[in-house]
């Protein structure tokens, strides 16, 4: 890990295997390393697998192997920005379909856990826009899980759906 900063993300016992997966799903996506541990420690023993060096979408993360201890939660996520409705849907789809679940508002979970926000551009755009624009988006948004922008783009227009 070359760069001052970088992620660590806590799995239970699988960040190799979800940092190939990450790996095989976004571009500029990649395992960079895996360490094994150099001696037994809680959970785990000498030659495990400890951590694996990786980057999503030009973000550095380590992924730590180190058990059910601490769960994820939503107040950590990955915001992933679309600018077609056929990414926004790969993405979801791609993490949705390996054993993860839909949530609302452009926010699905991986099959470990992570928390990813899918988030079209015209939907920050619309937001970034701010009075009746971001209102009408921002409720066209809320009964939504994947974010269908086609009803975003008609929301920012005025069209009720």
């Amino acid at each position: 890990m070359t760069g001052k900063i970088s992620m660590c993300i806590w799995y239970d016992h699988a960040a190799r295997e979800a940092a190939e997966f990450y790996a095989e799903t976004f571009p500029d996506s990649r395992v960079d390393a895996v360490h094994l541990a150099p001696s037994d420690f809680p959970g785990g023993k000498q030659g495990d697998e400890l951590t694996v060096e990786f980057t999503v979408l030009g973000v550095s993360c380590l992924g730590l192997n180190g058990g059910p201890a601490f769960p994820h939660t939503e107040a950590f996520s990955f915001q992933v920005h679309t600018d077609t409705q056929e990414e926004t849907d790969r993405y979801w789809n791609a993490i949705v379909g390996n054993g993860g679940a839909e949530s609302q508002c452009g926010w699905c979970k991986d099959k470990w856990g992570i928390n990813w926000q899918i988030t079209p551009r015209a939907l920050t755009d619309a937001m970034a826009q701010g009075g009746e624009v971001a209102k009408r988006a921002f409720e066209a948004m809320m009964p939504m899980q994947k974010i269908d922008i086609a009803m975003i783009e008609a929301a920012v227009r005025g069209v009720k759906s």
